[in-house]
């Protein structure tokens, strides 16, 4: 053991010093002024990959030393771009792309940070990513062989290389710009928020709030997860920290196993499309549009409440039709430390979201969200010691953690932009929209699933960033092209690449919290896809009706919700088979008609899903007090 510990001295001192200079540089952009983006971008790529090459070695899953000789050229190559990017930063700044000359380092530096960020994705994301990027390398170079829609002449080294890495379009576009001016910071901050008891504190009060109601342990997994999800975004980081709690106390409780998990997976996923922070694609978005990350956000809610109603009456219906309560069962969901005294740690998230609301910068806002939980976690321990003292080892060890993950980020976001630059230059993306197109002309519906099944397939193979971004490439241009406003479009695609990952067959965070739950995989996949249904349909909603995303008058937006809300609630009747009183089969079916009548935004099918409604709901009520029981819930 001392051995093994002694030689990993030397890279967690590497890992150390690399953590510093990224953490350094990040805090130059934030707090004093961004570079240019040819250098800002490349030097936020090369530090990510230092990390990942350090954190990821080559021998990790082998004891054979002889391996860690095979990392030497991979950081050889990272020396040669740092060189590169600081010594030919003055002639890329200032030249004119696609008309000056493309000089022979640009092209060796081409083909070595193309190999260096593939073997990246490869160590970090596994075997898909990297297969569908080489697909595409290959299709840029030998297009002309190609059948069809996809025949494409070709490319060369000279215009290989000017979309790759001499323009915006490539592995230093916009994506990489959106991880190294927000999302490294966010994601740096839910790191420091979550260690300093922060994450904790959601967790318990979503526990506390459900503890004595029917269902409870469920509805502590809907809110936690929920509040957890608007902090780190991350599905299944989400499932591995509070799934760890609920699901066995949802088993314990009379849920199926599979049941547990699903739920879980559909609260967790949630978090994604939840403000303040939401995922990832969220902040690329806004840079994608040209607008501001909080119009991003505050388009959001309203369908991000509908998913969340949609969960939390399902299980209390699950609840009340099995009589699953908590109280019954002797289940007491227990919490870490009593809330009120520990509420301050709240304030962080507070003034993340005044910073991002005020207008400020999302680089300024995540550094005074880092700061404020950093001062308040100096401050609780002075208050508890009596003295001031600082966990120094601590704060180091959340640092390192958070710039993991923001380096496990950079790397997606930099090799998309391979896809983005070829896609664009053999013009596939332009090709693909006019079928689409076409197609929209005399059926905008079957444009929309035709987008919808893409927006899946690639959700089902790629990192929800990825897919987010390849989606924007291909179907976005067509959605706008067919009449649909651009943030309705963005958000469409949006939604159905995070959506993908609790639909099987590819369902990762549906996987992680079967595996805690030791339940089927894919029967939870399956029914994390039923219990997440609103999820599938409110993307149709706003597209035809945007009101929803904030785009209309009050009343607009207020009628626009209401029907939504009201058409969430008939759905979660009609999976639960339960809603005042148990439903049969019949009216199950019933309610089902109802609610996708009041979720398609027609004048003529909101009457029909309203009076549905109106009479299951007072029919309910009749039978209810017929049968000498509460007619409340």
């Amino acid at each position: 053991m001392e051995n093994n510990s002694s030689k990993s001295i030397p890279k967690n001192i590497v890992l150390i010093l690399v953590t510093t200079v990224f953490i350094g540089f990040q805090l130059y952009l934030a707090l004093i002024k961004p570079l240019d983006p040819m250098l800002q971008n490349p030097m936020h790529l090369i530090l990510a990959l230092l990390v990942v090459f350090i954190v990821n070695p080559f021998n990790k899953k082998s004891d054979k030393k002889w391996l860690q000789l095979i990392d030497i050229p991979f950081y050889a190559g990272i020396i040669f771009l740092l060189y590169y990017v600081l010594s030919e930063f003055h002639r890329l700044s200032f030249r004119v792309q696609f008309v000056d000359k493309v000089m022979q380092i640009d092209k060796i530096a081409t083909v070595v940070c193309i190999v260096i960020l593939l073997e990246a994705v490869r160590r970090t994301l596994g075997k898909v990513l990297f297969i569908f990027i080489l697909i595409f390398i290959i299709y840029d170079w030998f297009g002309m062989y190609f059948p069809g829609i996809l025949f494409f002449k070709g490319t060369n080294w000279r215009s290989f290389t000017e979309v790759m890495i001499l323009g915006s379009g490539g592995i230093f576009g916009t994506p990489l710009y959106t991880s190294a001016t927000s999302l490294f910071y966010f994601i740096l901050f839910g790191s420091f928020f979550s260690k300093c008891g922060g994450g904790q504190l959601l967790i318990d009060f979503g526990m506390k709030f459900s503890n004595k109601s029917a269902g409870g342990p469920a509805k502590a997994a809907v809110i936690s997860s929920g509040l957890m999800g608007m902090i780190s975004g991350s599905a299944v980081a989400n499932v591995s920290t509070t799934g760890v709690m609920t699901i066995p106390m949802m088993k314990k409780v009379g849920y199926e196993p599979h049941q547990a998990a699903a739920i879980e997976a559909v609260a967790s996923t949630g978090g994604q499309i939840m403000p303040p922070i939401m995922g990832v694609g969220a902040f690329i978005m806004a840079e994608m549009l040209g607008i501001s990350y909080k119009t991003v956000a505050f388009s959001a809610i309203i369908p991000a409440l509908a998913y969340y109603l949609s969960i939390f009456l399902l299980v209390t219906f699950m609840a009340k039709k099995d009589a699953l309560d908590s109280k019954e069962k002797n289940v007491k969901i227990e919490i870490s430390d009593a809330l009120l005294p520990r509420i301050y740690m709240i304030i962080p998230a507070i003034v993340l979201v005044y910073y991002i609301i005020t207008g400020r910068s999302l680089m300024r806002s995540g550094m005074m969200g880092i700061f404020s939980t950093i001062i308040l976690n100096f401050l609780s321990r002075f208050y508890k010691n009596g003295k001031y003292y600082q966990d120094l080892k601590t704060i180091g060890i959340t640092a390192i953690d958070g710039i993991k993950q923001a380096s496990n980020i950079a790397i997606p976001t930099a090799a998309c932009g391979i896809i983005i630059g070829i896609v664009i230059q053999s013009g596939l993306a332009t090709r693909f929209s006019n079928i689409i197109a076409k197609i929209g002309t005399t059926n905008l519906s079957i444009a929309l699933i035709i987008a919808m099944i893409g927006c899946m397939l690639l959700g089902m193979a790629l990192p929800t960033v990825a897919a987010y971004l390849v989606a924007n490439i291909l179907f976005v241009p067509v959605l706008i092209k067919l009449g649909i406003k651009p943030l309705p479009a963005n958000m469409f695609v949006f939604y159905f690449g995070i959506m993908a990952q609790i639909t099987p067959p590819v369902c990762l965070a549906s996987y992680t919290a079967a595996g805690i739950a030791e339940a089927d995989s894919l029967k939870t996949g399956l029914t994390g896809f039923l219990y997440s249904l609103v999820a599938f349909l409110v993307p149709f909603v706003f597209i035809y009706s945007p009101e929803i995303l904030l785009m209309g008058t009050f009343m607009e937006i207020v009628k626009a919700t209401f029907i939504l809300f009201f058409g969430t609630y008939l759905l979660a009747g009609a999976i639960s088979g339960y809603m005042i009183i148990k439903q049969s089969t019949i009216m199950r079916i019933v309610l089902f008609i109802g609610a996708i009548c009041l979720i398609t935004p027609e004048v003529i099918t909101d009457i029909i899903g309203f009076v549905i409604g109106v009479i299951i709901v007072v029919y309910g009520i009749i039978r209810k007090k017929y049968l000498n029981k509460n007619i409340f819930y």
